[in-house]
């Protein structure tokens, strides 16, 4: 076992046909959740797994699960996985990285014969991004019980499209419970999505945190007027007061300790040259890793918008629709047992954005395997990360996994 390796070449023709679904003329992937491109992305991850030997489950948010049995089916099983869907400019390695190293490590395993000691799981988690959906890691939130499921099925695009509807029709709303799955341990390997492993040259992260995130629709109601005789002191311009929000959560983050503030997604009503916007809509994103900070943060953000609203005696909405808490990964130490195995070179990090083992580690002991990626872009197009660093994250899964197995085996002696 010490001497196994997952096969480079393989892995990284298989993170480049799964990019050509949905793919870019910049090189990069348009895969949102739910569409006839997911399905083919499914598709095709389920017939990689059945060729294996997997056994296929879907549950009711159309999570899936490949199984591949062990030496004793009884024992909780070790299992890993990842997201298939993009952003509309997405990349080719965010999320699909997380669930091609897990084929991979199921290749491995089976071309070599290997039964592991307790079952292994492959998974594929829906609407990781939560872009065409809200809120982001839709399924795994499900999954773990954060979110009610009738609620997340009846989510619906820009267009008034139920997800429920969309998982139906391209053949992915199983009839699975939710949080059934037997597993003792996940993993999830992932892109860093920021620099730090290539400026402090490691092959290998160690997640030790998942920053925490809060998510709010903010809308500004205001009064839609003529631009050229309305005079300045009688406006009620929304997306005047908006701007100032906008400038404020950069400030919010500022202010703080590894804090963050991003605004991505606007709406402005009537959206035309010389009338004063009378509605803007958009989104807000704080995070940090800390919770009494991050909620220090949302604090200042709430008060800011009353201020807002009472100083131009206009309306400010604000819907503080999603909350991830700061997540501790205390499966950790098996990821770093592995790497030292391989002799890759580590550092611990904590994760920025938010992943589906962050809503595992509910349930189940949970790690994360981070490797580089160029100049830490991600959720672009000129998403990166080289051939030899991909088969350096997948490597050090395999051999984390296989440990697990062999530690959840022993324990349950």
């Amino acid at each position: 076992m010490q001497d196994l390796r997952i096969n480079q070449q393989r892995l990284w023709d298989t993170l480049m046909e799964m990019g050509d679904i949905g793919g870019t003329e910049k090189g990069g992937c348009n895969r949102l959740a739910g569409t006839d491109l997911d399905k083919q992305s499914r598709d095709l991850f389920v017939s990689w797994c059945k060729a294996c030997g997997c056994e296929i489950e879907v549950d009711k948010i159309g999570n899936i699960f490949a199984r591949r049995a062990g030496i004793n089916n009884d024992l909780p099983a070790v299992g890993t996985g990842s997201h298939l869907d993009t952003q509309p400019t997405g990349g080719k390695f965010d999320g699909v990285f997380g669930v091609l190293s897990g084929v991979e490590v199921l290749r491995t395993l089976h071309e070599n014969n290997i039964q592991t000691p307790t079952a292994m799981e492959f998974s594929v988690w829906t609407n990781e991004e939560g872009s065409r959906f809200q809120p982001a890691m839709q399924g795994s939130g499900t999954y773990v019980g954060r979110f009610d499921l009738e609620t997340e099925l009846n989510k619906t695009d820009v267009d008034g499209i139920r997800l429920g509807d969309e998982l139906e029709r391209i053949g992915y709303l199983g009839d699975m419970e939710l949080g059934s799955r037997h597993m003792g341990a996940f993993f999830e390997a992932h892109i860093e999505q920021g620099p730090i492993l290539e400026d402090e040259e490691k092959a290998i992260g160690i997640v030790r945190l998942g920053q925490g995130i809060r998510w709010y629709n903010v809308e500004v109601v205001g009064r839609p007027s003529h631009s050229g005789t309305t005079p300045m002191h009688l406006r009620k311009d929304a997306m005047f007061a908006a701007s100032a929000i906008v400038t404020e959560m950069n400030a919010i983050a500022l202010r703080h300790e590894n804090g963050l503030g991003t605004v991505g997604f606007m709406q402005v009503w009537p959206n035309s040259r010389n009338t004063i916007p009378g509605n803007v809509k958009f989104s807000a994103d704080l995070r940090n890793p800390r919770p009494d900070v991050l909620l220090t943060m949302h604090e200042e953000l709430t008060a800011f918008c009353e201020k807002i609203a009472k100083e131009h005696d206009l309306e400010v909405n604000l819907d503080p629709f999603w909350y991830f808490a700061p997540v501790e990964f205390n499966a950790s130490d098996d990821v770093k047992a592995a790497t030292e195995k391989l002799g890759y070179s580590h550092m611990d990090i904590y994760a920025g954005a938010g992943h589906d083992a962050c809503y595992m580690a509910d349930l189940v002991p949970t790690g994360m395997i981070f490797t580089p990626c160029l100049k830490g872009i991600s959720h672009n197009e000129a998403e990166y990360s080289s051939p030899e660093e991909c088969a350096a994250g997948a490597n050090v899964l395999l051999h984390t996994m296989l440990e697990a197995s062999k530690r959840i085996a022993e324990q349950h002696k």
